[in-house]
């Protein structure tokens, strides 16, 4: 990897890695570092080209930042760790549990989509109109952000179909992703929960107490 990537760790245990979403940083999860790491070792990282990590010089895709995620665990000396994915992060999340299915003990995936049609039309009109104003001001740096929410990801459902670890599959009850869609992800990994929390996309940060729960019993029986 031609970077590397700013992150923090607090507790200990098994290790808990968090993937935060597009235009974000590890800062998002503050309410659940503060709750895991008395359970977990929890790792929030910030992906290239956000928050303190820098931008290097590869192409910024997903499977770009997937990669970028192994290069970190075997920075860090990790076999395999549980993995949280909010947005962006539960979509790089997919992408390496399908290229690295042993690396992953378990899948938390919240507010993933397969392919920008999982987004729903008001969020998708949104974004175009953020997109023909980033293109207006010439903000190349947005644009490039902007493009992994409208060319990405590609990711056929049918690929989830090998995975084998514990997965949850959650939601907010108002989000971003058509529900139908987040039942399609669902469904698409054999034996995986799923679960609707009351909030918007950015449940974790909006209702931590009900989010963190759910996850909780989801991990301690992974």
């Amino acid at each position: 990897m031609d970077i590397q990537l700013h992150y923090e760790e607090h507790g200990s245990g098994e290790p808990l890695i968090l993937l935060h979403g597009n235009g974000e940083d590890s800062t998002y999860f503050e309410h659940q570092v503060a709750y895991f790491q008395n359970r977990f070792r929890v790792i929030a990282v910030d992906s290239r080209g956000h928050g303190k990590s820098p931008r290097g010089t590869a192409q910024l895709t997903l499977g770009q930042l997937a990669s970028d995620l192994a290069s970190f665990m075997d920075g860090l000396a990790l076999d395999s760790a549980h993995i949280l994915g909010f947005s962006d992060g539960a979509n790089i999340a997919m992408l390496f549990a399908t290229a690295h299915p042993e690396r992953v003990k378990s899948l938390v995936l919240n507010g993933g989509n397969l392919f920008p049609e999982g987004l729903t039309d008001q969020t998708r009109r949104e974004i175009d109109e953020e997109h023909q104003a980033a293109l207006a001001a010439d903000d190349t740096a947005q644009l490039e952000l902007l493009r992994l929410m409208i060319d990405e990801p590609h990711i056929d459902p049918a690929s989830l179909a090998a995975l084998r670890m514990p997965a949850l599959v959650i939601a907010g009850t108002d989000d971003m992703i058509e529900d139908d869609h987040t039942r399609l992800i669902a469904e698409s990994i054999p034996n995986a929960r799923l679960a609707f929390v009351e909030g918007t996309h950015f449940v974790a940060a909006e209702n931590p107490d009900a989010f963190n729960r759910v996850v909780e019993d989801f991990l301690v029986q992974a």
